[in-house]
């Protein structure tokens, strides 16, 4: 089919924001401006400019209020959402794509909108899944006004898509409940790595894992959001206090930073230690450093909330332990490939029950480790950029 003559990216965190979603909305706006003329709109400051080979870039003004102001930001994200509806509205023509990641949950209507004003062509690609996020970590009840009005966006917004890509096999049940949707558009095209891929022996020197280089290193870390349930580890590290064996390295930011930090106050359990974010080129030292690690949910969030830190602990070759429902991606890719151990959500207990299992036989645990910078090598980034140029040209 013929391509777009011009593919227009909206994203809120773009280049040289260093959060997640915008390094992987970069690298995808790099990849297709290959094949394409791509402009991207950014509400990160400081992104906007124009570079040969590059994706040309507009940046729109934006208000970014403190996390814990949920009032403020919700008022910040309508905003955004009405500045980007009228910058794409300016430059999509007919015979365009425009392309909207789901972050915030605002903007895909407003885009969306926009494009089909124009009569330009629309994908989705769909990191966090609204009102489902905002149900499973317990912000609105499922019978509200607001989840009923956000529903119903949703029906109209999906059956009028050309194309939805999805970062996890969980993610299409969900959207298929909606009327008219067409099973056909939705794409699978999983995240990928951001570290080197290949096994690291575990880094018994790092000062990641303290005086005591010998005990079992359990970590969690990266961004803990309202769909994350840090305090579950938190009581699983309480219950195993008494094991000398065993010592949990906790770093990382949002709102379940501040309730780790806040659990911690109260009770400073010996066997936990508590560190500042770390650094973009510590990452690689840091993830090694642990024999294990853990990505904790809520429950029922399969399908809403996607673990794109799964590919980089794979990438180093350790094991991990997933707390959510055994539909859940992370939790499909662990018991597939036998590379880790998956339990309930919201379980101490049995999370500390794993992790005694786990620091016992270190040898098997290894083993999955070396099995799991394997399984890694499935998430090369050209594989899934490859997938998104396919996905690009077929729409049109």
């Amino acid at each position: 089919m013929d391509k777009p003559a011009k593919l227009i990216i909206a994203a809120q965190f773009y280049p040289p924001d260093r959060s997640t979603t915008a390094v992987y909305v970069g690298r995808i706006a790099d990849a297709l401006a290959v094949d394409h003329r791509v402009v991207v709109v950014s509400a990160t400051p400081g992104s906007s400019g124009a570079t040969p080979g590059k994706p040309a870039v507009v940046e729109v003004g934006t208000w970014n209020p403190p996390r814990s102001a949920l009032v403020r930001r919700a008022v910040a994200m309508c905003l955004l959402a009405a500045r980007m509806f009228f910058s794409v509205l300016r430059r999509a023509r007919p015979e365009d794509l425009v392309f909207c990641v789901t972050t915030p949950f605002t903007l895909p209507y407003t885009v969306l909108l926009a494009a089909k004003l124009r009569g330009a062509a629309t994908l989705l690609v769909i990191y966090d899944l609204y009102p489902e996020a905002l149900e499973a970590a317990g912000i609105v009840q499922s019978n509200s006004l607001a989840v009923r009005l956000i529903r119903f966006a949703n029906t109209l917004m999906f059956k009028r898509l050309d194309g939805i890509v999805v970062i996890g096999r969980d993610v299409p049940p969900l959207i298929q409940k909606y009327r008219g949707v067409d099973a056909g558009k939705l794409h699978y095209i999983p995240n990928w790595a951001l570290v080197p891929i290949g096994y690291r022996e575990i880094a018994r020197a790092s000062r990641f894992r303290g005086p005591d280089a010998s005990r079992f290193v359990v970590g969690l870390s990266g961004n803990l959001g309202f769909t994350h349930d840090p305090a579950t580890v938190f009581e699983a590290a309480r219950l195993l206090r008494d094991d000398k064996d065993i010592h949990f390295i906790l770093s990382g930011w949002g709102v379940g930073w501040k309730h780790l930090n806040d659990l911690f106050a109260k009770d400073r359990l010996e066997n936990v230690t508590l560190l500042k974010p770390v650094a973009e080129d510590e990452l690689v030292e840091f993830l090694s450093a642990a024999d294990l690690w853990i990505i904790p949910y809520r429950r029922n969030v399969a399908g809403v909330s996607i673990p794109s830190r799964l590919y980089n602990i794979l990438a180093v070759g350790r094991p991990i332990i997933v707390a959510s429902e055994v539909s859940s991606e992370g939790a499909l890719v662990l018991n597939e490939e036998a590379i880790g151990w998956v339990v309930p959500p919201e379980n101490p207990a049995e999370l500390a029950r794993v992790i005694r299992e786990a620091s016992r036989d270190r040898q098997a645990t290894k083993y999955k480790g070396i099995r799991a910078a394997a399984v890694a090598e499935k998430y090369y980034e050209d594989v899934a950029l490859t997938r998104y140029r396919w996905v690009v040209n077929s729409i049109r």
